[in-house]
Order: C-alpha cells, then structure tokens, then sequence
C-alpha cells in the first residue's frame, strides 16, 4: 500500500467553496448548504482505499457524535473513475448506504474541489470552524490497516470538542497517511 501524507492546508485558510451532487440524495449540495452552526468536517474518502476502509465506522461514529451538536459533516470522493472505476458514483451510493453513512458523499468529478483543498490522500480531514477557518487538519488517529491500534478517532475528537467547548484546538496536528488522490491524467 502506498503511504500518502496530507499536505497540511495551513491553519486559517478559508474553506473553498463547492457545489457538487451527493450521490446519496441526487441532490447538488453547497457549502453554504450543509455548514454547521459550529463547525463543518470535509473528509476526501473513497470507496476502494484500505485506508479509508478501515475507518469508515470511525467517521460513521465520530459524526453521529457531533452532528447534533452543531457539526456538520460531507464526504467527497475525486478520484478518476475511468481508472479507478471502484470509486463510481453509483457505487459510492451502494457504499454510503452499507456504512449508515449520516452524511452526504459528494462526486468531484473535476477534481478541482479536492485541488481547492490541496488534498493529498483519502482519507483527508479538515475541521473547520464557524467561521469557515481552518481550525485541524491531519488524521483521524493513529490507527492504520495492520498497525493493531484501534480506530478511535482520538485526534479528530479532541478537536471537535474543543471546537463545541469554545476551547483552544491543539496545534499538534499530525498529517493523514493514506492511498494518494487518483488524479486524472
């Protein structure tokens, strides 16, 4: 498995704007649409990365933590599917239904969403806060496919409850590892 790091976005930056389909409502989703009163989780994911695999009833379980705390929640995949027809629209649809995905899994087809973020890897998170400002970006936790630690989304936690708490978020942040993003050529 190749071992992609995030590109660590710098703390601050505002978060780009996007208009994409969710291929779980069929809907176009914005970012005005789906921020949260409190923050707002972007995660590029995808459907066939064994990095993303294994966490995705970490981020399944991490979102139904805080969504009802004012923290909203969107997956995006960018993958090239002409080469990596695993990630597809239609089987994104079929993987957020099987993981009780609680929130939309959008398709950047043009990739440039995922460019505007200077993602890297999937998984990728980014947490920003109110305001749209950067406020973590990095990992989930330490947990990796055969490492033997278990995914509990320790990093991520600490800083939405900060986040929910009016509290300082830590600026150790270590960056994601992950399958890179599958750029078209």
């Amino acid at each position: 498995m190749a071992r992609t790091p995030s590109k660590m976005l710098p703390l601050g930056t505002q978060a780009p704007a996007f208009s994409l389909p969710d291929t779980v409502s069929g809907q176009i989703l914005s970012l005005d649409q789906i921020h949260g009163v409190k923050g707002t989780v972007v995660m590029f994911i995808c459907n066939h990365c064994p990095f993303v695999k294994h966490v995705f009833t970490g981020i399944v379980d991490l979102a139904n933590d805080f969504l009802n705390m004012g923290v909203s929640f969107v997956a995006i995949s960018s993958n090239d599917v002409e080469n990596y027809p695993d990630d597809a629209p239609d089987l994104m649809t079929k993987v957020a239904d099987e993981q009780n995905f609680p929130f939309a899994y959008l398709y950047d087809e043009t990739q440039e969403v995922a460019r505007a973020y200077d993602a890297a890897c999937t998984p990728d998170f980014y947490i920003f806060d109110k305001n749209r400002s950067l406020v973590y970006r990095g990992q989930l936790d330490d947990s990796r496919p055969e490492n033997g630690i278990p995914v509990t989304g320790t990093d991520m936690r600490s800083a939405l409850e900060a986040l929910c708490n009016g509290k300082e978020i830590s600026l150790t942040q270590k960056p994601s590892i992950g399958c890179n993003i599958k750029w078209k050529s």
